[in-house]
């Protein structure tokens, strides 16, 4: 067998245990509380207190408007230069979860606006003060709404959760990189990460597909 083979067979499995047990962890974790906050400030933006609008909408410009990498850094690095030190995994789910705050703030707002005024007026004409409205009436429809674009920020996260490798958090790049240095095959375990981030993506977009339709039959319904 030859060596480049036997090597890209050897080194096939800890490259995917990397991923299963370090990425994909990494951006469950990341995109639940970056949900969290998207909520969040996707109703700030919508509240009628301009404060709390306008903080929201700086919140979004920053994070938009800023490199993943540079919040990686300010997190780990520059807070650490101030004697606020945090460690590897925590630094890495902040940065991505604040980062996937921002982006999935401005779909869940569109997400809401998109459903009908008359879904509010309906909430109201039965009783339902506006938080209720929009907890029973308003948030399942903008749910719907926001499957496709959400699904497609969580598989751009998986694929940007290689960035933690520079901070020393173990995942999917970090162990290749650690591998290619003790084999000096560097184009060989990049491209095979490479291979499995595409894997990844690949079974990641076919779910996307599946409760994509499923939701198009319950609409259509």
């Amino acid at each position: 067998m030859p060596d480049g083979l036997h090597l890209f067979l050897d080194s096939l499995w800890p490259i995917v245990w990397g991923g299963i047990s370090g990425t994909i962890p990494l951006a469950l974790a990341s995109f639940a509380i970056g949900l969290v906050i998207a909520l969040i400030i996707a109703l700030m933006r919508l509240s009628a207190s301009r404060p709390l609008a306008a903080i929201a909408r700086g919140y979004v410009s920053v994070i938009r408007g800023t490199p993943l990498l540079v919040q990686l850094f300010v997190i780990f690095y520059g807070l650490g230069a101030v004697g606020i030190v945090i460690d590897p995994w925590p630094s890495a789910i902040a940065a991505f979860s604040l980062n996937v705050g921002g982006y999935a703030a401005e779909i869940i707002r569109a997400a809401i606006l998109s459903v009908p005024a008359g879904q509010w007026e309906a909430g109201y004409t039965i009783g339902m003060s506006r938080g209720q409205t929009l907890r029973r009436i308003i948030l399942p429809q903008a749910a719907r709404v926001s499957v496709p674009p959400l699904s497609n920020t969580f598989i751009s996260l998986v694929k940007d959760t290689s960035l933690a490798s520079l901070i020393l958090v173990t995942e999917l790049f970090r162990v290749a990189q650690r591998i290619s240095a003790a084999t000096q095959e560097v184009m060989l375990l990049y491209l095979e990460a490479a291979l499995v981030y595409w894997v990844f993506c690949l079974v990641l977009s076919g779910a996307q597909g599946i409760v994509e339709k499923r939701l198009d039959r319950y609409v259509a319904h």
